[in-house]
C-alpha cells in the first residue's frame, strides 16, 4: 500500500472494519498494520498541499513495516490525548506519533527501542520580554493535550509556585495560532516541531527562548536554545504484541545499520 494513503479517522463503528484481517501474528504477506497517529504534527506526520501524507514517521514506517517486514500499512488519524486508550481498544495495531517513551505510558503499552531524541522547548513572540524560563511566571503557556509538552509545562508551573496558566489545545497548530494571536505568551513543545513553526509560519514573529538546560546537563550536544527535557521517541504496542514489537526492533536496527535511517533523517532535519 502507498504509505501516503491513510484512513482519516476511525470511530467505534468503523474500527472493526478497519482492523478486519489486521490483528494476526508476524510474517508480513497480506497483513495490513494499522498505525494510530496524531495528524498534523509536522515534520513527523502531516499532509502536503496535495493531500498526501508525509513526514519523518511516515517514511520510517515505510522503511520498517513495508520494506523490511513486508507488511502493508495504513495511518489512522486520532487525537493524541486518547491515542493510548484507542490502541488498547483495538482501533489500530501500533502507535507511531512522535511519542515519548516514559514510565507512565509504559504502564499501559510496550515500546520499541528508541528511534529519535527530542527536547521540550519554549517558543515566544519575537517582541516578548521572556528570556528565561523563570520569566514565564505570571504568563500563559500553550500546550497540546496529553503530550510531554503539557507535562513539562505542569512541572514548570510547580517550579514557579503555581504562577503559570496552562492553556491546552487538541492539536499543536492551535497552540501556535494562539501564540501569534496573543492568546498565550509561549508554547511548550518538542523542539523539531517547534522549529518547523519558528522557521515557517512564525518566521520573524516568534523565537526560541535561549539558554542551557536539560540537554547540556545530561552531557548531550545541546541545541542552540533552552531545553526543558531530554526525551526518546518509540513505537507503541499493546502489551500482548511481543512478536511484532521484536520484529520492529530488528527492522529499526537494520535501517540504522544500512544507512536508510540517516537518509530519511537528512530529508527532514538539518545538520
Amino acid at each position: 500500500m502507498d504509505r501516503r494513503n491513510y484512513i482519516k479517522s476511525v470511530g467505534a463503528a468503523g474500527a472493526g472494519l478497519a482492523l478486519t484481517g489486521c490483528l494476526g501474528g508476524g510474517g508480513g504477506g497480506s497483513e495490513t498494520i494499522t498505525i494510530g497517529s496524531d495528524i498534523p504534527y509536522r515534520p513527523f506526520e502531516y499532509e502536503t498541499t496535495d493531500g498526501e501524507l508525509t513526514g519523518f514517521d511516515v517514511d520510517i514506517a515505510e522503511a520498517v513495516f513495508s520494506e523490511q517486514l513486508g507488511y502493508d500499512h495504513e495511518f489512522v488519524q486520532t487525537s493524541f490525548d486518547t491515542i493510548i486508550p484507542s490502541l488498547n481498544n483495538g482501533n489500530f495495531r501500533v502507535i507511531m506519533s512522535a511519542m515519548t517513551i516514559n514510565d507512565e505510558r509504559a504502564e499501559e503499552v510496550d515500546f520499541s527501542d528508541p528511534y529519535f531524541t527530542a527536547y521540550q522547548t519554549i517558543v515566544v513572540r519575537e517582541d516578548s520580554d521572556i528570556s528565561t524560563k523563570e520569566d514565564l511566571a505570571g504568563t500563559r503557556a500553550g500546550v497540546q493535550k496529553g503530550t510531554t509538552g503539557a507535562a513539562a509545562a505542569q512541572e514548570l508551573k510547580e517550579e514557579l509556585g503555581g504562577d503559570l496558566e496552562i492553556n491546552e489545545y487538541d492539536q499543536i497548530p492551535d497552540a501556535f495560532s494562539a501564540l501569534l494571536n496573543n492568546q498565550v505568551d509561549s508554547v511548550i513543545n518538542d523542539n523539531t516541531v517547534s522549529a518547523e513553526f519558528v522557521n515557517g509560519e512564525g518566521d520573524g514573529q516568534v523565537r526560541f527562548v535561549e539558554g542551557e538546560g536539560a540537554a547540556s546537563e545530561a552531557g548531550q550536544e545541546a541545541p542552540p536554545y533552552l531545553t526543558l527535557t531530554v526525551e526518546n521517541y518509540g513505537i507503541a504496542f499493546r502489551q500482548d504484541d511481543d512478536e511484532l514489537r521484536e520484529e520492529v526492533n530488528g527492522a529499526l536496527a537494520t535501517i540504522k545499520e544500512n544507512g536508510t535511517y540517516d537518509d530519511i533523517y537528512s530529508d527532514y532535519f538539518a545538520g
